[in-house]
């Protein structure tokens, strides 16, 4: 394995590789970073994906072992390796490799000790990768996006955008946040309080259960989630039998650091709103929302985000992700935003080239949209045509 900066060396396994004490490592090393307790970068997430993905690999970075700073000696007398950091991505064609379950995962990168000398270049050196790329890459991961890299600016190994993933902040109560939302936009919440008094009328009362446990509940999301990406024109998710496959192991996974989590909102015990996500203990990931479309004048999807509020800070919840993306029931909902990034890193050489060919284009090219809200507006109604007329 190569020697990075003679300090650290890399061993690149399957997730499913990785023994108790590593895990345990890098559940440690996350806990000191002081970065939000997103779940997507525990090593739970990681193992679901390796379960599904057969490209999946986390590269351990060790100190120990001969190197500087090595630590107490073993029974043999050789210093024994310390793991310092985890690298989880997936492998592809010709050496690009991928955050780890790209596509879906909300929050991407490694897990680093403070201080470790390591470079984006050696880092993919020693997992053999001539890139590696992102869309959802969490803030501070300085070994990716230097502290003085410009969003869209390429820093000599990489281009990168930033984005803002919207929070709702419940860390001092739920009624706190009721407060602020009522002053923010009265309209909003007024609105939204009297489609909840009607639909809770028409049926005789409203159900809503924080963390649903039922199968046939999840069942029923993903089939609403499947009809709203047909509905809209966009790739179906669910429609690749890894997404699936993952969310259903997911949501049976339950570790402090990741727990899936389904909320579902009912009509008697008809469910009308529900939403699948992984929390922490302090973060609540929001992920797959969805609703019965018969219901959609009374807003469930609304109603349900607000119940999700209040039960997330009544479970010591201090903040809901709802993710990168566009959408105005997230403008109305939340009270702040964190930075991500999207882009990608490469190493010099012909395979990282034409990586850049295939991939920078488009990339420019959404984000050519993205900052033109009128050409985005036109664009997702063009997308809710064509899927309309691919429902016929």
């Amino acid at each position: 394995m190569n020697d990075v900066r003679s300090a650290a060396r890399l061993r690149v396994v399957a997730p499913a590789d990785l023994d108790e004490a590593e895990i345990e490592s890098w559940r440690e090393l996350r806990a000191k970073s002081g970065a939000p307790a997103n779940p997507f970068m525990e090593p739970e997430f990681t193992l679901a994906v390796g379960r599904v993905r057969p490209g999946a690999r986390v590269a351990v970075v060790q100190e120990g072992a001969g190197a500087e700073g090595a630590g107490a000696p073993t029974a043999s007398g050789t210093a024994a390796a310390e793991p310092v950091g985890f690298f989880p991505y997936e492998r592809g064609p010709l050496g690009h490799g991928r955050a780890i379950g790209l596509g879906v995962s909300d929050c991407q990168g490694g897990v680093f000790r403070g201080g470790v000398r390591l470079t984006a270049r050696e880092l993919l050196g020693g997992c053999s990768l001539t890139s590696w790329e992102f869309d959802n890459l969490e803030a501070g991961q300085r070994l990716f996006v230097p502290a003085d890299a410009e969003a869209g600016v390429g820093v000599g190994f990489g281009a990168f955008a930033g984005f803002e993933s919207p929070v709702i902040e419940v860390g001092e109560g739920y009624g706190a946040y009721e407060t602020a939302l009522r002053a923010r936009s009265p309209k909003f919440f007024r609105t939204t309080a009297a489609k909840e008094r009607k639909l809770a009328l028409r049926a005789g009362g409203l159900r809503f259960v924080f963390d649903e446990r039922d199968p046939a509940a999840l069942r029923t999301l993903m089939e609403w989630k499947s009809a709203q990406y047909r509905r809209t024109g966009r790739r179906d998710r669910f429609a690749k039998e890894w997404i699936s496959a993952l969310v259903r192991q997911l949501a049976t996974t339950r570790t402090p650091g990741c727990s899936g989590v389904l909320s579902v909102l009912y009509v008697a015990d008809r469910p009308v709103a529900a939403h699948f996500g992984l929390r922490s203990r302090t973060v609540l990931s929001c992920w797959f929302p969805a609703y019965d479309p018969e219901f959609a004048r009374f807003s469930p999807g609304l109603i349900l985000h607000l119940r999700m509020a209040r039960a997330a800070a009544d479970a010591g919840i201090g903040v809901l992700d709802l993710g990168r993306g566009a959408a105005e029931y997230k403008d109305a909902l939340k009270t702040g935003g964190l930075q991500v990034y999207e882009g990608a890193v490469t190493r010099p050489g012909a395979r990282a080239a034409l990586y850049r060919l295939g991939r920078e284009p488009v990339r420019r090219a959404h984000g050519f949209v993205r900052e033109r809200p009128r050409l985005a507006a036109y664009t997702k109604a063009a997308l809710n045509r064509v899927g309309r007329l691919r429902d016929r």
